[in-house]
């Protein structure tokens, strides 16, 4: 709609080749005596990339069994050594952070008392050779079927080897925390849907409620109240 005497603008529409979709759009401004003036076509191509799979157990099974799918396990070595699927690649999206910073050693002393306690998850940062350790195994072509404990860590990796080229890729919803027992062939201490179980959440019961609550309690009091903290410790019998 024109205002002002300024008159109307349009753009042109979608063209396709086999392997890309291309923009072409061009500025058509009519002026106000009707005369049409046409700006410079502008030209844009995007690749169209095949969108990840996202299956159950079952249909999982079928993609390595039929399909030709090769499993990727990205998680942390503590569950991968728990239990996983057999014959699986290990490419850990995450690996141990043991940096020495300042920063670090603050960030690694509140993980420690939290995630590792309860959850016996270790300290990481991202993998920076994820992806390249990926393609010195598996080439871009290959059907890959990533697998994490929960879901979130093989969706972020379906991201990654997305962007570096691969365009078969599937993961499981939920993760392997969702697989029943005997869907895939394993190896390890425990079933694979029980290997992110670590910490004090596999103690069951009221004792690991309420000592996970007492913990929790006693930590925020000394972080945020040292000074009052000092004195109640000082009234403790050694």
């Amino acid at each position: 709609m024109a205002a002002g005497g300024l008159g109307t603008c349009s753009w042109s529409t979608l063209s396709y080749t086999s392997h890309f979709r291309v923009r072409t759009s061009s500025l058509v401004v009519k002026a106000p005596r009707g005369r049409l003036v046409t700006g410079r076509p502008l030209r844009q191509s995007f690749v169209i990339k095949a969108e990840v799979k996202y299956v159950n157990g079952e249909e999982a099974k079928q993609l390595v069994a039929v399909e030709g799918y090769s499993v990727v396990d990205v998680r942390d070595t503590s569950q991968f050594e728990r239990a996983h699927i057999k014959s699986c690649y290990h490419v850990p999206l995450f690996i141990e952070n043991k940096d020495n910073d300042i920063g670090t050693i603050i960030k690694r002393t509140l993980h420690n008392n939290f995630s590792g306690l309860f959850y016996g998850l270790p300290f990481t940062k991202p993998n920076p050779e994820f992806v390249e350790t990926i393609k010195s195994q598996l080439p871009p072509e290959r059907k890959v079927l990533i697998v994490c404990q929960e879901g979130l860590r093989s969706s972020a990796a379906a991201d990654k080897l997305d962007r570096a080229g691969f365009e078969n890729i599937a993961c499981i919803t939920s993760g392997l925390q969702s697989v029943k027992p005997g869907t895939f062939e394993s190896v390890g201490s425990t079933e694979l849907q029980d290997a992110g179980k670590a910490g004090l959440v596999t103690v069951q019961g009221d004792i690991s409620r309420v000592l996970g609550a007492i913990l929790v309690c006693a930590f925020l009091f000394i972080t945020f109240f040292p000074d009052l903290a000092e004195k109640i410790l000082a009234l403790i019998p050694v």
